[in-house]
């Protein structure tokens, strides 16, 4: 009997798995395995919603493999070490895994290869499992990679996609070897008590329910902050319980304006992959140094906190931080506006918000975030760096009506309309919004502060 280990990381699924078909063509019989490898808590990323979102994810994996007569097999240790053990064990001929391109995966995936290649055994790591076009397919003349989204795009969108592959049928794995068990939600503290709940079977039926109901209302609405028309698939993606490139098949055969945008919004994660594949250290370093002199100090500091307790006295600003608190995700316009309030109006570092961010949020993806954090603070990819979002602007034309602001900031529910975006003039703040705090800083003067930290005056 030949054998195949498939490792799952970051591909929690069983549709659409090029590693997973790759070994049940190979082998007769095939382990699937995950490694809880501690590295990844030492690296910062064992957030309390994302390890209840993956318990979720690795529970309907073992699942959908005993429906097909196997099971997955769950140890905790060094990833290398773990996977070779397994091998030996099962007497397996070869591993099969996605490619991840962080620096750690690349670290991670060498010390693998060679390893193995000293046992004797194969390394095979696939592409476009975890992105749509791999980072390095597509580059500018001249670069190594794009750091301009829409040439990108343009390029992105003329690739050719391999087709979605079908969940095998059966997995044969081998009898006799052992497993831990796998986490259970149940046991990890700390956990927002809106959290989505994790896994495939989730993912297959929300992306079907959204791409029916509201892909088209995605192209002119995915910036309302009440409404509902946002596909909230990012977790699934960031775990792979989803693979992005049939998310990409099925919205262009959806087709229409709504679709087009997803389309465009899954080539965001391809993008920010690509600048970070060729330049790991962004991950904590400005792109495009600006020279910021952030703010410091006791002052900063108390800034700092009312931001992540959502009590700047910015009513939209504040909604969307609860949201993040409450439900470990935040709609996307939400993300925009408080970055772009703690960067430009406090004039604090990115960093800090990225930190907070990476606390919580169960789509916590260091290529996304970081870079989402740059781009709106001016110090990443945006041809706008000095552009400044005005949270009361923002709040009227993206939330008109306050449903928003008063679903997550209740001091505020009896202002009616959009008087709810601004509370400290005096009729609301003598009755319905005395126990809202007053805003941290003007408007005008935290517009002044950025212009001078960045010596723009």
């Amino acid at each position: 009997m030949t054998v195949s280990v498939v490792l799952f990381t970051s591909d929690l699924r069983l549709h659409d798995h090029p590693p997973l078909r790759a070994a049940v063509d190979a082998a007769d019989e095939v382990v699937p395995l995950f490694v809880r490898d501690p590295a990844v808590d030492r690296a910062g990323f064992a957030a309390p919603n994302r390890l209840a979102f993956l318990a979720d994810c690795l529970a309907d994996l073992d699942a959908g493999l005993r429906r097909r007569g196997g099971r997955l097999v769950v140890h905790a240790g060094d990833t290398v070490a773990e996977v070779c053990g397994v091998v030996r064990r099962s007497d397996a001929d070869e591993v099969h895994m996605a490619a991840d391109h962080s620096a750690f995966a690349r670290a991670r995936e060498e010390r693998l290869r060679d390893a193995l290649e000293a046992d004797g055994r194969r390394l095979y790591v696939h592409d476009a499992v975890t992105t749509v076009v791999p980072p390095g397919d597509v580059t500018p003349q001249g670069s190594d990679h794009f750091a301009v989204f829409t040439p990108y795009f343009r390029r992105w969108s003329g690739e050719p996609l391999r087709s979605p592959l079908a969940a095998p049928r059966a997995v044969r794995v081998p009898s006799g070897l052992r497993s831990d068990e796998p986490p259970s939600r149940a046991s990890v503290a700390g956990v927002s008590e809106g959290l989505a709940k994790g896994g495939e079977t989730t993912a297959r039926r929300r992306l079907g329910a959204w791409l029916s109901r509201h892909a088209d209302a995605y192209g002119t609405g995915h910036d309302d902050l009440a409404g509902d028309t946002t596909s909230r698939l990012s977790s699934y993606l960031h775990f792979g319980a989803l693979s992005a490139t049939e998310a990409v098949h099925r919205a262009r055969a959806r087709g229409g304006p709504g679709a087009e945008a997803f389309v465009r919004q899954l080539c965001w994660r391809d993008f920010h992959r690509q600048m970070l594949a060729v330049r790991p250290a962004i991950a904590t370093e400005d792109y495009r140094p600006r020279h910021d002199r952030w703010r410091r100090g006791a002052a900063a500091e108390a800034d700092l906190r009312a931001w992540r307790e959502g009590r700047t006295g910015y009513p939209v600003v504040d909604a969307a931080l609860r949201q993040l608190a409450h439900e470990g995700w935040m709609h996307n316009r939400g993300r925009l506006l408080t970055a772009s309030f703690l960067t430009k109006t406090l004039y604090l570092d990115w960093r800090e918000g990225a930190r907070h961010f990476l606390s919580l949020l169960v789509d916590g993806d260091l290529a996304n975030n970081q870079l989402n954090w740059q781009w709106v603070a001016g110090t990443g990819a945006d041809s706008r760096p000095n552009k400044v979002l005005n949270p009361v602007a923002q709040g009227r034309r993206y939330d008109p009506d306050g449903a928003y602001v008063r679903r997550w900031v209740p001091e505020l529910a009896a202002l009616p309309g959009a008087s709810v975006h601004e509370p400290w003039k005096p009729k609301d703040r003598e009755g319905a919004a005395r126990d809202y705090p007053e805003p941290l800083v003007a408007l005008a003067e935290g517009a002044a502060r950025f212009r001078h930290g960045r010596g723009l005056e």
